[in-house]
């Protein structure tokens, strides 16, 4: 039986520990919470983020992480973003040499501009062909729900990405491989920058041209970016682009669009961090994604429009004229 350590209980970590023991894994989740932990082990419920949803049999939690990572072949890291480098500091000795290390998060760090594989690699002293990205439209509720989703396993190393992709492939859980671990880490954090535009407008009242606007054009703003930075421009029409842009711009379960709604409908950014209960990485990583476009000399106004409204303190509205009144040019510019 394949054992996998998942460092992580919020929402999509426990999530992916469901897929991957109806996979028919053994699942060690790692929390920093000993209620949470106790609550996994003996009610078979996450009670703080899935209350009443059962548990498979294949998953077990602990506080200790060298406990964790014991033997695992896998071990999936579903923590903030930002909070991944301090994290791994603390985990990297305790993991074993061989174990492919798979990265959840969708984010780009404040500071080195750095994508999550790239964190691990250094952090971990891992080679890139040991280190795996899962992503695509995978709202987590759903996916506890075990309702139909498919996703993308992305590895340099494809014999790598189609082990993962066996041991996350259920019934209702379709993962499929990719190679190009830029595009699909880039498509997963830059959606949610969209994400966050999309919920302004959205909370200022505004229809679906604008959103199916601000969508499209999102997706062109991160293709340009992943085109710079050597991804292959396929892989933003797929799963990890278009696919996780539109679930995460649509859905009112997805955080950094009801985070955007809020701010669109009036109210400011410390009074939108108090109601929200889980990490909306838009937030912080609009920052990091626009400090990569500007490294990489790309053009991005959507992005760079959020960056205003979130951490400036520039109005919406005031920021909607900005962008429209922007100078006109071809679609493909």
């Amino acid at each position: 039986m394949t054992r996998c350590a998942v460092f992580g209980t919020g929402s999509w970590g426990t999530a992916f520990a469901m897929v991957l023991a109806d996979a028919g894994c053994e699942v060690t989740l790692w929390g920093r919470r000993p209620g949470v932990v106790e609550a996994i082990n003996t009610g078979r419920t996450n009670p703080d983020y899935f209350p009443g949803v059962r548990l498979p049999d294949g998953v077990r939690a602990t506080t200790d992480p060298a406990e964790a990572a014991a033997g695992a072949e896998f071990t999936v890291f579903s923590v903030p973003s930002q909070t991944l480098r301090g994290n791994l500091s603390d985990w990297a000795p305790l993991l074993a040499a061989d174990t492919v290390l798979v990265s959840l998060m969708k984010g780009v760090e404040l500071g080195t501009a750095k994508r999550m594989s790239e964190v691990v690699q250094e952090v971990a002293k891992a080679p890139a062909e040991r280190v795996a990205v899962l992503t695509g439209p995978n709202l987590a509720k759903e996916i506890a729900a075990r309702q139909p989703a498919a996703s993308v396993v992305a590895c340099p190393d494809e014999s790598v990405a189609r082990r993962l992709q066996t041991a996350c492939h259920t019934a209702y859980f379709r993962p499929y491989t990719n190679t190009d671990v830029v595009g699909c880490e880039l498509g997963g954090a830059v959606k949610n920058v969209i994400a966050l535009a999309v919920g302004i407008a959205d909370g200022m009242g505004l229809g679906d041209n604008t959103k199916a606007s601000l969508i499209t054009r999102g997706l062109a703003e991160t293709t340009r970016l992943g085109l710079a930075m050597g991804a292959d421009a396929h892989t933003f029409a797929g799963l990890a682009g278009m696919g996780d842009l539109v679930a995460t711009c649509s859905s009112p379960l997805s955080r950094n669009h009801t985070f955007g709604t809020n701010l669109g409908r009036g109210m400011t950014l410390a009074e939108t961090i108090a109601v929200t209960k889980q990490t909306a990485e838009g937030v912080k990583s609009c920052e990091s994604v626009l400090d990569l476009a500007r490294r990489f000399d790309i053009d991005m106004p959507i992005t760079e429009t959020v960056v205003e409204i979130v951490h400036d303190g520039k109005q919406p509205l005031v920021a909607l004229k900005e962008l429209m009144s922007r100078s006109a040019k071809a679609e493909r510019h």
